[in-house]
């Protein structure tokens, strides 16, 4: 078995959770209904599954390679992505201007799961052209935007998104590239450019670098900073392809997973300069670089998710199949298959409630970007930014946090033949670290969660979501359901709790920072916990209606036993996670660092 896309849970999600129906009513959504939602998942998820899927473990084994300037991809990569590109896969989500189909995020983000699900290296390469497309769609000239955009919507060319220096990770005050004006009003850049993920690749024609550099004079600091599109070949007027320009692959990375996807260091301008165009204003780069790292942070959580179902898949076949001891409760008198022990179904619940928990988060906030976009009532657009804005750190930031324990758990399942590499459970394991890391760690995330959409606003927008997940408690009561009530009893105290963090952290940032920043990610993942659990609730009060019932009676159960699962094992953590955060501060930063 390789990979089955989990359609009935996404179309589930897409329908009842995002109200798809309702985006279908916003001007230029029209014809993006469930009935489209369902065509464009079911022959997104045979491509994924056909074609994808089964290059996963090949690309782990025989990763791209780096010989005399030129990157080798996987064998298959090249001729999987130009199925990609032909199949128009690359432009779901962008405009139909530049050739893109225009279909809302709540659509593109189930198919962005899939992709990543199949095959995460693989998925990576147009992970980074959406982001260049981003870019360029919000800051970039006409001319640029002719130059470039059809090219990168039809998946002809590729994108890149350049910050990282060998002094600069996540301090990009400390960028170093510098960008020379030249008469024609083009830059020369110079610089080296590190963890460029395809930023060297034989699978299309071209590759368009988005480059953070200082223009010569530019300010010290982040204010400095400005963006360009360095192509790795020129583009001429009629839009034929010209002379290589001075950017060159020197290496790429040997990493720990995620192995398929050259990560390569790049270097400008060592034979006179590399030609560069200014993207929006000067000194403005990082204004909107972060529009490409937002989009990329979201996706970044949605391969979380894709990885912990991949994971979750796996193992349960797997328990299924090994035979190992009798069950405690003697049903069975001999030895029997592992899922019937106790511990193996308490991890592959586990295993399933979180990716069940952050897909249905996942969902809810793509929904809810597609209406800050594009719905017509400004009022409307605003209340569901502020959702959206708040949700993209925990989207990234809980949903990989938990696509670790996931995989890893994975590995448990497997036993001692988890940790040989020929099952493929390891793989995930290793493929999912990267998650926590890259578009901003999990503190980064933590960070800009207190920062920018706690302290900033007070905690207006955090408390506006607890009141939604208080009207959710009010409509399990009056399910009154056992399963109902246990629900609504776990996510009342899981609310009090994040409350009373909020609070917390919008009352002392300012005086205390150590004292709340030491509690930052633990604040972040009781958020992501709440949510997850949250939309899990919303789910079961759906599962036990009798239209759900007599439409798929079997999936509603087990949809009802995770959501219930989900709040007595994880979301019951929450007022743990509370106390360690309002009352644990002070052991954080009390040890002496000479005595760490």
């Amino acid at each position: 078995m390789t990979y089955k896309a989990p359609l009935k849970d996404m179309l589930f999600n897409i329908q009842h959770l995002a109200n798809i129906d309702q985006i279908a009513q916003i001007p230029g959504f029209e014809e993006a209904g469930f009935d489209t939602a369902q065509a464009v998942l079911e022959e997104c998820a045979k491509f994924n599954e056909g074609v994808l899927a089964p290059l996963n473990w090949e690309g782990d084994k025989n990763p791209s390679f780096f010989k005399d300037g030129k990157v080798t991809t996987t064998p298959g990569f090249k001729e999987a992505f130009r199925q990609y590109a032909e199949g128009g896969w690359q432009g779901l989500q962008h405009p139909t201007d530049f050739g893109g189909q225009g279909l809302p995020k709540t659509i593109g983000a189930a198919c962005g799961e899939m992709l990543n699900s199949a095959n995460m290296s693989f998925a990576l390469c147009p992970l980074l052209s959406d982001g260049a497309i981003e870019a360029l769609l919000t800051a970039g000239s006409d001319e640029l935007k002719a130059t470039y955009l059809d090219k990168l919507v039809s998946g002809e060319w590729t994108g890149t998104m350049n910050l990282t220096e060998p002094q600069a990770g996540s301090d990009l005050a400390m960028v170093r590239t510098r960008a020379q004006p030249e008469p024609d009003g083009s830059y020369k850049i110079f610089g080296t450019k590190i963890y460029i993920t395809y930023g060297e690749h034989d699978m299309a024609e071209n590759i368009v670098h988005l480059v953070l550099a200082r223009v010569v004079g530019a300010p010290e600091g982040v204010k400095g900073i400005s963006l360009f599109v360095v192509p790795k070949f020129m583009v001429g007027k009629d839009g034929a392809l010209g002379a290589r320009n001075d950017v060159h692959c020197v290496s790429i990375e040997h990493k720990m997973g995620i192995k398929a996807s050259p990560t390569a260091v790049l270097q400008y301008g060592d034979h006179g300069g590399a030609v560069g165009y200014l993207v929006g204003q000067e000194n403005r780069g990082l204004e909107y670089m972060f529009i490409m790292m937002n989009a990329a942070r979201y996706a970044v959580g949605v391969q979380g998710i894709a990885i912990a179902e991949r994971a979750y898949q796996k193992a349960v076949q797997y328990a299924k199949d090994r035979v190992q001891s009798r069950p405690v409760d003697g049903s069975i008198q001999a030895s029997a298959p592992i899922i019937h022990h106790p511990d193996v179904k308490r991890m592959l619940m586990t295993m399933r409630a979180y990716t069940e928990g952050c897909r249905a988060m996942a969902t809810v906030a793509a929904a809810a970007f597609d209406a800050a976009h594009h719905h017509t009532d400004a009022d409307v657009r605003k209340q569901n930014a502020a959702f959206y804005e708040f949700m993209v750190p925990l989207v990234k930031g809980y949903s990989t946090e938990m696509s670790l324990e996931v995989t890893s758990l994975g590995v448990q399942v497997h036993g001692g033949m988890g940790f040989i590499e020929e099952t493929g459970a390891a793989q995930y394991y290793r493929d999912a670290k990267i998650l926590t890391i890259y578009e901003g760690t999990t503190a980064i995330q933590a960070n800009d969660l207190v920062g920018r959409k706690t302290s900033r606003d007070g905690g207006q927008t955090a408390k506006a979501i607890a009141a939604q997940v208080q009207v959710t408690e009010a409509e399990l009561v009056k399910q009154g359901s056992a399963h109902s009530l246990a629900v609504a009893k776990r996510l009342t105290a899981a609310r009090e709790a994040f409350v009373d963090v909020v609070n917390f952290v919008a009352g002392n940032t300012k005086a205390s920072p150590n004292a709340v920043f030491s509690g930052s990610v633990p604040y972040l993942m009781l958020a992501g916990n709440l949510v997850a659990g949250w939309q899990l609730a919303r789910a079961m009060l759906v599962a036990q209606t009798p239209a759900a019932q007599a439409e798929d009676a079997a999936f509603m159960a087990a949809k009802i036993t995770t959501a219930r699962f989900y709040a007595d094992h994880l979301l019951s953590k929450a007022p743990g996670i509370r106390d360690s955060i309002v009352e644990g501060a002070d052991s954080v930063t009390a040890l002496a660092l000479e005595a760490f």
